[in-house]
């Protein structure tokens, strides 16, 4: 039974996930979630049971020192909440975890109670994958959903994907089958360049659930990483004549392509987060858009690829 005493009534909650492993390319998916979770302060206010879910050999334990004390933090998912004030009061539900070892429906059977158990409206899923997309052009996001009505309703792409799955897919499948309306936002990550970080595809994702939500998100240090990052791709491929050739390929392909990034609409969108985040500085232009955390005594804790 979950018991959950300590959380106050939330607000307008959506539960937000994101999961280490299979569908994390670039580790795109579980960076966004910490974006929140940094930026408004997350409390923990729960952990799955580590020992139900996990093998240890494969996503090993680590042992670290606190204070002379030697302690462990176990390989786990970890639930917090943020309460975000602007554009309006609501509370977001941050799933932050790495992708079961084991007992996979046990495992989105607890996270739909908890779902249920703390009133979520919506639950959003973050995943990225790897594509043959190019790094200098926009990372493409799309999003997704097994429910026909709520495909029309937030203009996403109703799921069709079929073959080998991971947590994000088999969560999404439970939403549905519990009736809990669900959206899996999945950032497209060069498979040329797919080891972590990829700070371009996480702010994707963010700018994505910006627009999925109508939140205002900080992007913090996001928006210098990602043109660093991409500099920094530029240059090696330079360095390399058949990865140059190969880059130059996937953005002709791109650009002649009708891609959803280029579209007037993106264009607008783009526009009014600018004018949004401008509205929000203070008198020095210095302070970005904030939200606050949950002022409540819950007890603190902690926390490769596609569908």
């Amino acid at each position: 039974m979950i018991e959950l005493e300590d959380l106050p009534e939330l607000i307008d909650p959506v539960m937000i996930c994101a999961f280490e492993g299979w569908n994390d390319a670039g580790d795109a998916a579980s960076a966004a979630l910490g974006h929140l979770d940094d930026t408004w302060g997350g409390k923990v206010f729960a952990a799955l049971d580590a020992e139900d879910y996990y093998d240890f050999q494969v996503n090993r334990p680590t042992i670290w020192l606190d204070g002379g004390v030697r302690r462990i933090t176990w390989p786990t998912t970890r639930l917090s909440v943020v309460r975000v004030t602007e554009p309006k009061t609501r509370d977001l539900v941050l799933v932050r975890g790495i992708e079961p070892s084991m007992r996979w429906r046990s495992y989105c059977n607890e996270l739909l109670g908890f779902a249920h158990e703390l009133g979520v409206e919506l639950v959003v899923i973050l995943g990225a994958l790897l594509g043959d997309t190019p790094h200098s052009r926009p990372v493409p996001v799309s999003g997704v959903t097994s429910d026909a009505a709520l495909a029309r309703t937030l203009d996403l792409e109703e799921s069709k994907y079929e073959g080998p799955t991971g947590i994000v897919g088999v969560l999404q499948e439970a939403c549905a089958h519990a009736g809990v309306p669900a959206v899996t936002l999945w950032a497209a990550v060069p498979h040329y360049v797919a080891q972590p970080p990829n700070p371009k595809a996480t702010l994707a994702l963010i700018n994505k659930l910006e627009d999925l939500l109508d939140l205002r998100i900080p992007p913090g240090e996001l928006t210098d990483d990602s043109r660093a990052w991409q500099l920094g791709v530029d240059q090696l491929a330079a360095e390399d004549t058949e990865v140059a050739e190969y880059v130059q390929q996937l953005e002709e392909a791109q650009d002649t392509a009708e891609l959803p990034e280029a579209s007037g609409d993106a264009i607008a969108r783009e526009f009014e987060r600018y004018l949004r985040r401008r509205e929000n500085l203070g008198p020095t232009g210095e302070k970005p858009i904030t939200g606050t955390g949950h002022a409540t005594d819950r007890p603190k804790d902690e926390t490769d690829e596609d569908e």
